[in-house]
């Protein structure tokens, strides 16, 4: 899979539940569907928004062949695949080899969290993964929730190492001085070949206007085409209009925004799992005027 495959708009898909807390498999083929149309480039498969984590090994292989089987071929797929346990990381690579091979593009696998490993664990456990992923990685830096955050000299560092099984790195570490010191690493010494993508919704034009490859977005699951605007036009004008939207689904945590946001325009049910529960009724409120002025504003198709 060519790694500019992964360039452009992947949103990062939720997995809908049901009131008894199963897979809502209709509600999943619909949210498929409405990506495909809204010209969704990838979509990323049971990462922090698709509540991977509280998710059975069973139910994540069923979720991730099932959103396989909807895309049938149409765009690529990243799988999260991460933890903080390197060997349970690269035992599951192995055993999935074959499985990983027929339906995704690549992974992506998150810094370990809670164990706050140094610059050179990073190093030595994206090493582990590479070496046992059958295809390319996307580094997943988030330091909001990891307690751990991967230098760009890192990054680079694991990208040299294994140059064919190191696509890019989503950067939701939210310092645009080091987002930016990355891209210029990557272009001065990867030759542009190792993709920085951005992880938060409201500095998507930003990144893109600084030399990124894209975004993956929670705020696509609602809006595909307007965000597939900011990110391929570098619209910083159309995202500033969506600023609010965008603060509000992450205010109590996501996915619960937007699930909240999903089930106010009708595709699902708002229901997550535990440890998460859904918003409380004044976000609800915030989030359902917030809408309201965004169709007033014809930013809702």
């Amino acid at each position: 899979m060519k790694k500019h495959k992964l360039s452009g708009l992947g949103t990062a898909l939720i997995t809908p539940f049901n009131g008894k807390g199963e897979v809502d498999y209709k509600a999943l083929a619909e949210l498929v569907e409405r990506q495909i149309a809204g010209g969704a480039d990838y979509l990323v498969v049971l990462g922090t928004t698709g509540e991977a984590v509280t998710m059975t090994d069973e139910e994540r292989v069923a979720v991730a062949t099932f959103v396989s089987k909807q895309t049938a071929g149409r765009l690529p797929l990243v799988l999260g695949a991460g933890g903080n346990c390197t060997a349970a990381i690269v035992g599951q690579l192995k055993r999935q080899k074959e499985w990983l091979q027929t339906h995704f593009a690549a992974i992506l696998s998150v810094c370990p969290y809670y164990n706050k490993p140094s610059q050179e664990g990073l190093f030595q456990h994206f090493r582990a993964i590479t070496q046992a992923t059958p295809v390319p990685v996307i580094l997943y830096n988030v330091p909001g929730r990891t307690g751990i955050n991967m230098l760009p000299e890192t990054a680079i560092r694991i990208y040299k190492e294994a140059p064919d099984k190191v696509a890019g790195v989503k950067e939701a570490s939210g310092n645009m001085d080091q987002i930016g010191r990355l891209i210029d690493l990557s272009q001065s010494q990867t030759d542009g070949n190792l993709l920085v993508i951005s992880g938060d919704d409201a500095l998507a034009a930003d990144i893109m206007k600084r030399g990124g490859n894209g975004l993956i977005s929670v705020a696509s699951n609602a809006f595909p085409a307007a965000f597939l605007r900011i990110v391929h036009e570098q619209n910083k004008a159309l995202q500033e209009k969506y600023a609010e939207f965008i603060r509000l689904l992450f205010v109590e945590g996501n996915p619960a925004g937007i699930k909240t946001v999903m089930h106010q325009i009708g595709l699902i049910q708002n229901c997550l799992r535990l440890p998460l529960v859904p918003n409380s009724l004044e976000v609800q409120t915030a989030i359902r005027d917030c809408l309201a002025r965004l169709s007033d504003n014809n930013l809702t198709e």
